[in-house]
């Protein structure tokens, strides 16, 4: 029955469109006062949810991406990409996924990436002549790039959860990352014969793309200084994150000075207004997520599976689908604290790799991102296309049918996830 009053409770007010993280909290304490439990728990419980220094990595990845947008770093970065592959056939398209991949490697969030890169190279793809429909498809999941390739914001949560090692994590990420792009490169490869995509007849020559790459080294170096400081040991997640906002605050406002002073106060703002956003759906799920197992109903989930004797394979394909039907409808980062607590412990017992969980966990919540109804990438692509999610929906089938099948070759072959560890 507490079960029923917890989970029938959220569901309830989701359908009445309430705001996840609310619906979260009012669900708890609506559960605790029928268990004649004090409603002081909720507040208990979102402060302990926050207490952590690795809580803290988010706001300053957040506002590290905001400056790098705003100060001329995004730029620079889709010039040097440009430089890279511009001259082949269907060009843009294989610009549009290193800048996302670039531009990963600073946000670490996908809608973030859709809109950075969206807005700086979709305009350019419509005027050269490029398909719309493919073009947003491509920048939909090209952008899920964002919370795979280190740093990612869905990885740090994840670590903070299951007591993981971030920086292992990241590495998972890593290869992750670089099998996305491999197929995407593909499929436009065969797409760009196939529906004649335009070619640009000019190829830069060396100087034009030595002009390029030093142009944008200032940028390029910043995913060395964060990812590099966290492998060496140097840095914490949490303080390479710090040290991504004073670089990206010094090269946009001080080097590069696209960033004016008068606006950074609007871009600090902003980024408390996300942080605060993703923050308080960590803490209500934290709370709905530690009444779960309270009630002993996370104890029930794991004698039940344990009863079916799965194998660890097929526990893993269970919670990939389970991931990929609740990213449907929830935000990623509260998939991630509402159901890891549950299904953690299960496949701890099963023998299964934290950082292949980790890796499950990270790339289904990105998928949600691209899926219906809730679908952020897609929002995020429909604000800077100005074309219907609908459309966008359909340009985007072969990307995302290749991202799916790397994410299903990641679930099944766990060596994927822990090579580089």
């Amino acid at each position: 029955m507490t079960g029923l009053i917890l989970f029938g409770s959220f569901i309830i007010m989701l359908l009445i469109s309430v705001p996840i993280a609310l619906a979260l909290g009012v669900a708890t304490a609506i559960t605790l006062f029928y268990i004649d439990m004090p409603v002081v728990v909720v507040a208990q419980r979102i402060f302990t949810a926050l207490d952590s220094s690795s809580i803290m990595a988010i706001p300053f990845f957040v506002l590290a991406g905001n400056l790098m947008t705003e100060g001329g770093i995004s730029r620079r970065i889709v010039g040097l990409a440009n430089a890279i592959v511009g001259g082949v056939s269907g060009g843009l398209f294989y610009v549009m996924v290193i800048s996302c991949a670039f531009f990963a490697a600073l946000s670490g969030s996908a809608p973030a990436t859709v809109i950075a890169i969206g807005a700086m190279l979709y305009p350019e793809m419509v005027k050269r002549g490029y398909p719309e429909q493919r073009s947003a498809g491509l920048l939909a999941v090209a952008g899920g790039l964002g919370p795979i390739i280190p740093p990612s914001i869905i990885m740090v949560v994840y670590g903070t959860i299951t007591s993981s090692s971030i920086g292992d994590l990241f590495k998972g990420g890593i290869v992750a990352g670089i099998m996305i792009m491999i197929v995407l490169f593909v499929i436009c490869a065969f797409l760009s014969k196939k529906e004649n995509w335009p070619k640009s007849d000019k190829r830069l020559s060396l100087g034009e793309f030595t002009k390029a790459l030093w142009s944008a080294g200032l940028a390029v170096m910043l995913p060395v200084i964060v990812l590099g400081g966290i492998y060496s040991g140097i840095l914490t997640p949490t303080e390479s994150a710090a040290v991504a906002v004073i670089y990206s605050f010094v090269v946009g406002v001080i080097i590069y000075r696209e960033l004016p002073w008068s606006n950074l106060m609007n871009v600090i703002i902003a980024s408390g207004k996300g942080s605060a956003m993703v923050l308080f759906i960590i803490a209500t799920s934290t709370a709905f997520s530690w009444l779960f197992t309270y009630a002993g109903i996370s104890q029930q989930l794991i004698e039940f599976i344990t009863s079916m004797h799965l194998s660890a394979w097929a526990y893993c394909l269970i919670v990939a689908f389970i991931l990929l039907i609740f990213g449907t409808f929830l935000e990623g980062i509260a998939t991630c604290v509402l159901l890891v607590p549950l299904l953690w412990p299960v496949a701890e017992s099963l023998g299964i790799n934290v950082i292949h969980f980790g890796m499950i966990v990270s790339i289904s919540n990105v998928i949600g991102t691209m899926t219906p109804p809730v679908a952020v990438n897609l929002f995020a692509a429909s604000s800077v296309t100005h074309l219907k999610m609908g459309d966008i929906a359909k340009g985007e089938i072969p990307f995302f049918l290749g991202f799916n099948l790397v994410f299903f070759l990641i679930v099944l072959v766990p060596w994927f996830s822990t090579a580089l560890i």
